[in-house]
């Protein structure tokens, strides 16, 4: 299998959107387009032709680029089956335990429910790398929408059991926000307290806090900890299960 050049792109406001070349066979990929004029300028800036876009979930403001970028470029479009009325332009739908293949590369489907039904994410062995739209971003999940917090716990818990070194690539620039949520939770935590200085630092020179590593994410993100006894402490729930952990965890952030 290929190993992908992966180009981090802003779109919108605080969204990310993806490109994935595999070189050996000029393939390329976007995830996300939130909307198609940056893609676009990328993919030529690049020499580049765009052959497939990945939607990991419905939301306009991630497939909002689909219908223009396969007007332009003729790509194919990839996104949950579960979802495929609700995908612009879809092509093939692809569901838990497909594969997504860009070029040599292939990317493993994660059936990932809770933020919207049908949410999946995108896991790229070879180059390490997880797309997961806004299932888990660093150091917070996403909003619950369609979803229970039953859902989102077991699917956040599909993404904690990849490997250490992987690289998570969220759909939005929310880091600093849930850095100050996640100390409101978990003051004392070094690895929390060495990841909020890191992100302090990149925002302060304009940089992407995007990716992160999975072994961080398990060791600082409340959402992902909701199985440790001090989490459950943290929010007054000593003796509940972790799903009911996790639901008071979500609602304190919906509120902070």
């Amino acid at each position: 299998m290929s190993r992908l050049t992966i180009h981090q792109i802003p779109l919108l406001q605080d969204n990310y959107g993806y490109l994935l070349h595999e070189p050996q066979a000029k393939v390329t990929a976007v995830v996300d387009p939130a909307v198609s004029e940056p893609i676009l300028r990328a993919l030529a800036k690049r020499d580049w032709s765009l052959d497939y876009i990945l939607n990991t979930h419905h939301h306009y403001d991630h497939t909002g680029g689909n219908l223009e970028l396969k007007r332009a470029t003729g790509c194919k479009i990839i996104g949950p089956r579960h979802d495929s009325d609700r995908i612009p332009g879809i092509d093939l739908g692809v569901s838990d335990g497909d594969t997504a293949r860009i070029g040599g590369a292939e990317g493993e489907v994660i059936a990932v429910d809770g933020h919207t039904h049908g949410h999946i994410a995108y896991w790229f062995r070879e180059s390490r790398a997880l797309f997961c739209g806004d299932t888990l971003f660093s150091l917070g999940c996403g909003r619950l929408f369609e979803g229970e917090p039953e859902e989102m716990w077991e699917s956040l818990k599909r993404l904690r059991i990849l490997p250490d070194d992987s690289l998570v690539f969220c759909g939005h620039e929310y880091t600093p926000a849930n850095a100050r949520f996640a100390l409101s939770i978990d003051p004392d935590n070094p690895d929390l307290l060495a990841r909020v200085q890191e992100v302090e630092k990149k925002r302060t020179k304009g940089q992407s806090t995007v990716p992160s590593t999975l072994e961080m994410e398990r060791r600082a993100n409340p959402f992902l900890r909701a199985d440790v006894d001090a989490i459950a402490r943290a929010v007054g729930m000593q003796g509940a299960s972790p799903a009911q952990v996790f639901a008071e965890i979500r609602r304190r952030k919906d509120a902070f």
